[in-house]
């Protein structure tokens, strides 16, 4: 179950692209255990806001912390070292390199720790048993889904204290798609904390605890999924009825 304290808060952030603001004070609450998904039209700002967790877009304004302390000037490696991984939108998966290197290369942080490596290598393996078949096999061969599959598990070896997914259905058939959303609820079972960008907005609601709607770059919702998934205006918007 969540807990009632915020492992990431974040507070009045905003973010821009030259003069362009894309963020308008932004705030979210993350509680350890929680699923949360963030949903809104393309160009709303949900990829911006997950590259700004991350270290990769700096933010203009606002604050970020991670179980308090403040992580919003730190560089990327220094984030995925504290706990926040990301598997990116477009899956971003080193072609050239095998599944196995990819995997590895994710657990990069953790490099210290080599017996936890190598149990967190099964899991993913376990939980995706299509990669431990094609372990040597070039990534870029991979079809669409087994790279998703490869980019989640990449970022799994990282130790996440956060998983953010960026439109991790994006291109994917049905029954692929139901399979990755299947295995982020799992994972969110075995208590891995996640917030999920997701065009999909009614499949991202239904495995999530509570959903932030975000509309031109600012918090036009917040509330349990349920009660989004309810909700008329969100229906109309968003769920497609």
């Amino acid at each position: 179950m969540p807990s009632s304290e915020p492992l990431l808060q974040v507070r009045g952030l905003q973010g821009c692209y030259g003069p362009v603001r894309v963020l308008h004070g932004v705030d979210l609450d993350i509680a350890a255990g929680e699923l949360v998904a963030l949903v809104g039209a393309n160009g709303a700002g949900k990829t911006t806001l997950l590259r700004i967790l991350s270290g990769l877009h700096r933010a203009s304004a606002g604050q970020i912390r991670l179980d308090g302390a403040d992580i919003g000037r730190l560089p990327p490696h220094r984030i995925v070292a504290a706990g926040i991984c990301q598997v990116p939108e477009g899956r971003q998966v080193f072609a050239p390199l095998s599944v196995s290197d990819n995997l590895r290369l994710g657990g990069y942080a953790q490099r210290r720790d080599p017996a936890w490596l190598e149990r967190r290598l099964r899991f993913v393996y376990d939980l995706f048993p299509i990669l431990a078949e094609r372990h040597a096999q070039l990534a870029g061969t991979l079809s669409g889904g087994q790279q998703q599959m490869l980019a989640i598990g990449r970022a799994l070896l990282g130790r996440p204290r956060l998983l953010l997914l960026d439109e991790p259905s994006m291109g994917l058939a049905p029954l692929l798609v139901e399979e990755i959303l299947r295995v982020i609820g799992e994972l969110n079972r075995q208590g891995v904390t996640i917030l999920l960008v997701e065009q999909n907005a009614r499949a991202a609601l239904s495995i999530a605890h509570r959903g932030y709607v975000l509309e031109t770059g600012r918090v036009a919702l917040a509330a349990p999924a349920a009660t989004l998934l309810a909700d008329e205006g969100v229906k109309r918007a968003y769920l497609g009825y």
